[in-house]
């Protein structure tokens, strides 16, 4: 795997955001991950912005292409753009298309897809824990539900022969690590030092992670405040010196190619 030009297979990160304060000043962005597996194209946690950053993307991302949306959970900085970008998988409304995946409880009686859009795709599915789903050519397996305030799920999924594993937004737990095991580990890492109380992960937790999962490669993003004023490259340095293994920090319109 290496950060390079497109091929058949890559992820381009459509903003690097954590958290509130970073999604509403829009210090980094917030559109989630674009996932193209060659016949396949699966938009993750499309939030705020999503659109825009499809738009200005280099080259361009074409909404209308995509064959699902996925959302690890329902928290605004994940889910913003969800209804603009299901609208635009489905031309409107008037080609019914595309399959939209989220956890039973962002789709309750407080839905985070609006009433008239969840008519456009032709499957909403809801999400079970330790589960494998598809989408044309591209499968994903949900992991158990994190600890966050809200129903959370991880993801893992392939890219060519390489595994991939999405680490959501969570508190650190014992037996975290079991269901995160891959060639490559993309981590939400909210907080520079511990936050009581709030239930996403430190840089120290990511680093006992990394530690303990040994990735072939580390992409740290979503980021807070506090990793900002930091600076993620600086930390994502120290924790490649400090382990010895190859750990980056992801940038606003970053693309991964497999």
């Amino acid at each position: 795997m290496a950060i390079r030009a497109k091929s058949d297979y890559w992820i381009k990160f459509l903003g690097t955001a954590g958290a509130r304060f970073v999604m509403i000043r829009q210090l980094r962005a917030s559109g989630g991950l674009w996932i193209h597996s060659k016949a396949s194209n699966v938009l993750i946690d499309p939030g705020p912005g999503s659109l825009v950053r499809c738009a200005a993307s280099r080259p361009k991302l074409d909404p209308t292409v995509l064959d699902g949306i996925v959302l690890t959970h329902r928290h605004l900085d994940h889910s913003g753009d969800i209804n603009v970008m299901i609208e635009a998988m489905t031309e409107g409304g008037f080609k019914k298309k595309g399959v939209v995946f989220v956890p039973e409880d962002a789709i309750e009686s407080d839905s985070v897809i609006l009433k008239y859009a969840k008519a456009f795709p032709e499957k909403i599915e809801i999400l079970k824990e330790n589960t494998s789903y598809q989408v044309k050519d591209f499968s994903f397996r949900t992991t158990s539900f994190l600890h966050h305030p809200c129903q959370t799920l991880g993801l893992k999924f392939k890219m060519r022969e390489e595994s991939i594993a999405l680490l959501a937004d969570t508190q650190y737990f014992n037996g975290l690590e079991e269901s995160f095991g891959a060639d490559t580990l993309i981590v939400n890492v909210v907080f520079a030092e511990m936050r009581p109380g709030i239930q996403h992960l430190n840089f120290n937790d990511v680093k006992k992670i990394v530690e303990t999962l040994k990735p072939k490669k580390t992409i740290l993003t979503h980021f807070g405040l506090t990793m900002l004023k930091a600076g993620p490259h600086a930390l994502a340095k120290k924790l490649s010196w400090e382990t010895g293994l190859s750990v980056a920090a992801a940038i606003d319109g970053m693309t991964l190619s497999f």
